[in-house]
């Protein structure tokens, strides 16, 4: 469920009340979660990328999910938050780990570090205010240096374009 949340943002919650009515064909030809942010009943389209389309085929037969109706097999948030901290331990991993920590991943490394635009990653997230996305992007200093080579690259670029346009003539 952690790394389902990583690939599609959804928080504990609505990954938890997924059914497999919540997933659709989108107009791309692709699997998309379609549901309702819990937490803001804002409704929310995800697409889904193929590591979490892996984990839903995956435990498609798992027993407990053909128990529950749910999409995936689902265990209690504490549990889960138990399970997360006993890894972390276990892999040196010093930064407390938590289910929501998989949102967070989400929003920096799986979309905003790709170029994703903040308004989409926004939506994406159901977030009512882009102003909440921003104290995502804020964590990505990597991607401000990114882009700020980018500009400089296109900026020098521009520069000897014209620069070699003027000794032309």
């Amino acid at each position: 469920m952690f790394v389902f949340s990583c690939y599609t943002g959804l928080a504990y919650i609505d990954v938890y009340e997924l059914t497999p009515q919540n997933m659709s064909l989108g107009i791309d030809g692709e699997y998309w979660i379609n549901t309702y942010h819990h937490k803001t009943d804002i409704p929310v389209r995800v697409p889904l990328f193929p590591q979490a389309m892996a984990i839903v085929e995956k435990y498609k037969n798992n027993p407990r999910v053909l128990e529950t109706g749910r999409l995936l097999p689902v265990y209690a948030n504490q549990l889960l938050n138990n399970y997360l901290k006993e890894i972390a331990d276990f892999c040196g991993i010093e930064k407390p780990l938590s289910f929501h920590i998989a949102r967070h991943t989400f929003a920096t490394t799986v979309t905003l570090t790709n170029r994703v635009p903040i308004e989409t990653v926004s939506k994406l997230l159901g977030h009512t205010s882009i102003k909440t996305t921003q104290i995502y992007a804020k964590v990505i200093e990597q991607k401000v240096c990114d882009d700020i080579r980018n500009l400089k690259n296109k900026l020098l670029h521009k520069y000897e374009k014209s620069s070699s346009i003027k000794t032309i003539k």
